[in-house]
């Protein structure tokens, strides 16, 4: 039985990043039935029970590994933007991916950048993780933008395959001692 207990984890100051609630779940499967937003991801809209299904898998990693692609919300009123969050992918094993998926109305308002920023912050000090990667598929101009503008470099191209489907991708990565010395220069007055 999953829990929809909503639990922070994470805060910034624009967003809370949390587990799913249950009246989380009709949002975010209309985020996921959005083929504009599905575009890069899946390629087509998902069914209300694949959302819930991804759903209840980030909830478990929640539970299990207090990481996941989990509920993204602005703080300011509560909004249910979409998801973001360090995840396991069965192509890496041995890393774990960082991504982000925003209802498209909250695309271009630095969202992504500030919630997954934190979840690097959560990945390397709390965590103590060594590498974190972020795969997207070539044509994805913005999420590579926002792993520019993390610190994310190129890392290598593959071929990958999910259901099925095999697709090009382009991965990215970042170490913990790449992001301490960025961290570093964003906090000396004189880096500004």
């Amino acid at each position: 039985m999953v829990d929809w207990c909503g639990t922070v984890l994470l805060t910034t100051p624009r967003l809370v990043v949390r587990a799913f609630r249950s009246g989380d779940l009709a949002r975010y499967a209309a985020l996921n039935d959005d083929p504009e937003v599905m575009r890069y991801l899946e390629g087509v809209p998902l069914t209300r029970d694949e959302s819930y299904e991804l759903a209840e898998w980030a909830q478990e990693c929640y539970a299990v590994r207090r990481l996941g692609m989990l509920a993204l919300e602005r703080r300011e009123d509560g909004a249910f933007l979409g998801t973001c969050g360090l995840h396991p992918q069965p192509w890496y094993p041995d890393d774990l991916e960082l991504g982000w998926r925003l209802a498209r109305r909250y695309w271009g308002h630095g969202y992504a950048t500030e919630a997954a920023g934190a979840w690097l912050e959560y990945g390397f000090t709390k965590l103590g993780l060594s590498r974190v990667i972020s795969v997207a598929d070539p044509p994805n101009l913005r999420s590579l933008a926002v792993m520019r503008r993390l610190g994310f470099v190129y890392d290598h191209s593959a071929e990958l395959e999910e259901k099925g489907v095999r697709f090009p991708a382009v991965i990215h990565s970042i170490t913990a001692d790449r992001w301490r010395r960025a961290s570093d220069r964003r906090a000396c007055p004189c880096a500004a």
